[in-house]
């Protein structure tokens, strides 16, 4: 399949193309370029200079984990039976049938990473899927997070039950706790390498932390206020872990602290609906990027349904932000944060072919994509 006689916006190098065609075989892209391609047959699509952007990417959701119109048995993203659950899967809990999916999709949304809720300190994995399938598992690109809650969730949720922790204190040393067993937990498991040493007996919870010390995966942490944002750093800095600063509210109050840190911002539509979003601001994401802080938009669906993605995105330009850094915060940036642009994130060879086209621009408030397609199929 070949669609020409486009305008793409690659979001890499080459950032846009006029009168360019896009080469789809086998759910892959096999070519970008200008100019007018040899057809291939009935499948081809005539653009008639549409605007194509790859799909857009929410790195920060619990889609799936809430099903719409149903009450609590149809919530499946807090467990807040005990503080501490590195050991959680997210995947476990999604429901890809739930009529979001289907919303994602309509609004261009093709990628979302899926993390349990805040209550928890420590909460379990987070995973980057698809938002087409029946199947979590086969819409899995891949586990790509350990999410930590500071601040005002945890502490209320266990403050209510009696039980620790009741202060930011006891939530980072119950984050510190975990992350120094783990440690020990991994060192013991080299030095057992030597058959003349017995393994650790196997401890599942820090058995899925591991991948984070190693690098693999990055701390997704959810922070509001600039105090959790240090916290936060504080702890990734002990225990030399990749942190991703979600929420990140009050990110432009220090911005200039943050310079080479990653965060994912929002809900952008959003009142101050609890302490910690006191100082909301709509020029946080231009204050942060103009420190260096590589900064992606995210929906916190449900706190803001997922059909709002682009339209958040688009907010961010009445704080300052640029039309092509409002496309980066929900393309190729989330995809680089995510450990996930080797697949999606941009237009280029060799990359998912998971594309959305429009015929005007999709930050318009009543803009909706004409074509979506994931995985080199039109859903």
């Amino acid at each position: 399949m070949i669609i020409y006689n486009a305008e793409i916006y690659t979001m890499n190098d080459d950032r846009e193309i006029i009168n360019g065609y896009v080469e789809i075989e086998n759910g892959k892209i096999k070519a970008v370029s200008r100019g007018n391609p040899e057809k291939t047959g009935e499948t081809d699509i005539d653009a008639e200079g549409k605007m194509i952007f790859p799909g857009f990417i929410d790195l920060h959701t619990h889609m799936g984990l809430m099903s719409s119109g149903v009450g609590t048995e149809g919530e499946d993203f807090n467990e807040d039976s005990e503080p501490v659950t590195p050991h959680l899967r997210v995947i476990d809990a999604i429901n890809p049938i739930d009529i979001t999916f289907e919303d994602a999709r309509r609004s261009g949304v093709t990628t979302v990473a899926v993390a349990p809720g805040s209550t928890n300190p420590v909460a379990g994995s987070i995973c980057a899927i698809k938002t087409v399938g029946i199947r979590a598992d086969k819409m899995l690109i891949r586990d790509i997070g350990i999410k930590f809650a500071l601040g005002e969730n945890p502490k209320m949720t266990y403050l209510n039950k009696d039980e620790t922790p009741a202060t930011r204190m006891a939530t980072a040393a119950l984050i510190r706790e975990i992350l120094a067993k783990a440690q020990r937990y991994q060192s013991d498991l080299v030095k057992a390498v030597d058959p003349e040493i017995d393994p650790p007996d196997y401890d599942i919870k820090l058995e899925s932390l591991i991948p984070l010390l190693e690098g693999k995966i990055k701390a997704h942490f959810h922070c509001h206020r600039a105090d959790d944002i240090f916290t936060a750093l504080r702890i990734s800095k002990e225990f030399n872990i990749s942190p991703v600063l979600v929420h990140c509210t009050e990110g432009h109050l220090v911005a200039e602290e943050l310079s080479g840190c990653e965060a994912v911002i929002g809900p952008i539509i959003s009142d101050r609906c609890k302490p910690e979003l006191a100082n909301i601001s709509i020029e946080n994401a231009k204050i942060l990027r103009e420190n260096g802080c590589m900064t992606a938009v995210c929906t916190d669906h449900g706190e803001i349904p997922i059909q709002y993605l682009p339209l958040s995105a688009g907010l961010t330009m009445r704080g300052g932000a640029t039309h092509y850094e409002a496309l980066e915060s929900i393309t190729c940036i989330p995809a680089k944060i995510g450990n996930i642009y080797d697949r999606v994130g941009s237009i280029e060879e060799g990359k998912d072919a998971d594309i959305c086209m429009f015929s005007c621009d999709p930050f318009e408030i009543l803009s909706q994509p004409e074509l979506v397609m994931i995985d080199g199929k039109i859903v």
